[in-house]
């Protein structure tokens, strides 16, 4: 049995931050290589520019997939009001951009700052969890008002101490209660966080809206110990049929690679990375 996904590829690979005037080369590269879709990483919305964008997708017939990026300076738990209005801010910024380029949801762990790993006593992590319920309450309804889903993604426990894997989302989903509130199953987190990966894409079903894909080491898919069979019976099971998407970093960005603690370089290339992992992931969605 065929999966019927389409296939995608991170803007992460090969820039940050992705820049509007970068969008025509980098996507007909992207499309070059037989992709179906682009998962534009909007670190900065003010870099954006939305006809220029617009454009390129067009021209290249690629499907657009809008991610976030949550710095410490967006923390939809924090102490401080003020970084909660910034996260606030930033994601209807992010959720104008999903909208204009015709992408159906805005995905990423919008929940709280990546990197935000403690140990806390219980009453400050009621606290934290009750702002990330009732801020991604206030998300939900900017969300549903143009038409959109947030698709919201577990980090492992060396990034989140919130949300870490799909038992944590679902309980989270549950508290927010609103129809607009999807999730977002990442691999390299998975591969840390979940014991049974087919069983956690099972629980997900048909919650799950966007799925993003490497190997075990942030690698070329097909090149490490990731447990393939298993997504793939998982999604095949919930008759899964969004985008499989490939997210991985360049090291070429010193911050980026740091903050995703890539200290070499993955693959031969970062076109080598995207070509080998388009040809693995077609075949392994048709069963080969």
């Amino acid at each position: 049995m065929t999966l019927n996904v389409k296939i995608g590829v991170s803007t992460w690979l090969w820039t940050s931050p992705f820049r509007a005037e970068e969008a025509l080369g980098l996507f007909g590269k992207i499309a070059a290589l037989g992709y179906d879709a682009v998962e534009i990483a909007v670190e900065d919305p003010t870099l954006i520019d939305i006809p220029t964008v617009k454009a390129a997708l067009a021209a290249n017939q690629l499907e657009a997939i809008i991610c976030g990026a949550f710095g410490p300076s967006r923390d939809l738990t924090s102490d401080d009001k003020q970084l909660q209005r910034n996260g606030l801010d930033y994601i209807e910024a992010c959720l104008d951009i999903a909208n204009a380029l015709g992408s159906r949801f805005f995905a990423g762990p919008m929940y709280s700052a990546v990197g935000k790993a403690r140990m806390v006593a219980p009453e400050q992590r009621t606290i934290e969890w009750e702002r990330a319920v009732s801020n991604l309450q206030t998300v939900c309804e900017s969300a549903a008002s143009r038409g959109l889903e947030i698709a919201l993604e577990p980090l492992n426990r060396f990034e989140s101490d919130l949300i870490n894997n799909v038992d944590d989302l679902l309980r989270l989903i549950g508290d927010i209660s609103h129809p607009a509130a999807k999730i977002c199953l990442d691999m390299f987190h998975m591969n840390i966080e979940e014991p049974d990966p087919e069983a956690a894409i099972i629980k997900a079903g048909k919650q799950l809206i966007h799925v993003q894909v490497s190997e075990n080491y942030r690698g070329t898919p097909g090149t490490g110990n990731a447990s393939w069979d298993a997504y793939r019976r998982g999604l095949e099971a919930i008759g899964y049929q969004g985008v499989v998407s490939i997210e991985s970093f360049t090291p070429a960005n010193k911050e980026l690679a740091a903050a995703v603690c890539i200290w070499r370089s993955l693959a031969e290339s970062q076109d080598a990375f995207a070509r080998e992992g388009h040809a693995f992931l077609r075949k392994w969605a048709t069963g080969d």
